[in-house]
């Protein structure tokens, strides 16, 4: 006769695979984090950024399709498959969007790309610019999913590339204010006296700044860039972290396992980090879900403020910035797609976090 195992640990995975909206936020969790992983090896335009400019065909509706002609470049550049994978492929041929085409003598004559019903400029190049003149390798139909930005750049590309800031984000910051906060929660709460009195003073007083506010500050101390911006926002979001912590460490150190760990003169530090910390973390864990979500939308404000991060990055915020005037121009798409990527990344944390609360809850 076989015996199911009772373990909190068990039941809480059940309950949480019964929850359907918590598994299908995991799964799309993990997609979207291996897209912000790998965003390179799906983006359609896997230069650098995917930065890639071509203002003659800017702000083009989804499905857009136009002929695109490569002209390779003199200049040599070595990369690894690795760099060109997770960094990028450093993109030095040049890209022209034309209408038109045709090859004489030794000649290849085109024609520029012109919206609105315009001419575009006629111009020539020779067959011997492309390796073995086979200028049909050359020259190929593309097509935009989403469309083109204001600049000409594949959106669809961009919003893949976008993903890895607001992914990673998340998890330095919750990784940043977990640090904090665990150290600091657990030192107030178990210690108490004159110890708590100084962090909680700590913790009110960063509390009572507002957390934008806050993270502007951090920022244009550190100064503008990708690493710093991940910091500021993780330096802001310890505290609810502390509080939650030390709130459960005042209750769980009247516990008679902890009584019963100083009575065999465990030390303080071991009395914490493997007794009472193991037994306080569900809620824990949910509000780091909650701060997840948060650290997402903090890092949006601030790259639609313009001090995240800096062009020619992508960023789901910097998107929305530079495209929210589209919305009264007839092409609210350029800022819609950014911004529902936002709001459903947003809403799988919330609800994964809903849902690990369930899950944790001993007395459900």
């Amino acid at each position: 006769m076989s015996h199911k195992s009772s373990s909190l640990k068990q039941l809480a995975l059940q309950k949480f695979k019964k929850n359907f909206w918590g598994v299908f936020s995991f799964c799309f969790i993990v997609f979207v984090g291996l897209i912000a992983v790998f965003a390179y090896v799906f983006a359609p335009d896997n230069s650098q950024s995917a930065n890639q400019m071509h203002l003659s065909i800017h702000s083009k509706k989804p499905g857009f399709k136009v002929d695109m002609l490569t002209i390779p470049s003199q200049l040599e550049t070595s990369q690894s498959w690795v760099n060109k994978v997770f960094f990028g492929k450093k993109n030095t041929d040049t890209e022209i969007p034309i209408s038109k085409h045709t090859i004489e003598q030794n000649l290849l004559m085109y024609t520029e790309y012109a919206s609105d019903g315009l001419e575009g400029v006629e111009k020539t190049i020779p067959l011997s610019a492309f390796p073995d003149s086979k200028v049909g390798n050359y020259i190929e139909e593309k097509t935009f999913l989403f469309g083109t930005d204001k600049y000409g750049r594949d959106l669809l590309s961009r919003v893949l590339v976008g993903a890895r800031i607001s992914f990673f984000i998340g998890f330095v910051a919750v990784f940043i204010s977990l640090l904090i906060g665990v150290c600091m929660g657990s030192m107030a709460g178990y210690f108490g006296g004159k110890t708590d009195a100084v962090i909680m003073w700590v913790i009110n007083v960063t509390w009572s700044i507002p957390t934008l506010l806050l993270v502007i500050a951090i920022t244009l101390a550190l100064g503008k860039g990708f690493w710093q911006v991940f910091i500021a926002v993780g330096l802001t979001m310890w505290v609810e972290v502390a509080r939650v912590v030390r709130g459960q460490i005042i209750s769980a150190k009247e516990m008679q396992y902890v009584t019963a760990a100083r009575a065999l003169g465990f030390s303080n530090l071991r009395i914490v980090a493997k007794h009472i910390l193991p037994n306080i973390m569900a809620p824990v864990i949910v509000i780091s879900a909650a701060n997840f979500a948060g650290a997402i939308l903090i890092e949006s404000g601030l790259s639609f403020l313009g001090i995240g991060a800096q062009p020619p990055m992508a960023s789901w915020g910097a998107m929305i910035k530079d495209h929210y005037n589209y919305i009264i121009l007839g092409k609210p798409y350029l800022a819609i797609i950014p911004g529902l990527c936002i709001m459903s990344l947003v809403m799988a944390f919330m609800l994964i976090g809903n849902a690990l609360r369930d899950a944790l809850d001993v007395k459900g």
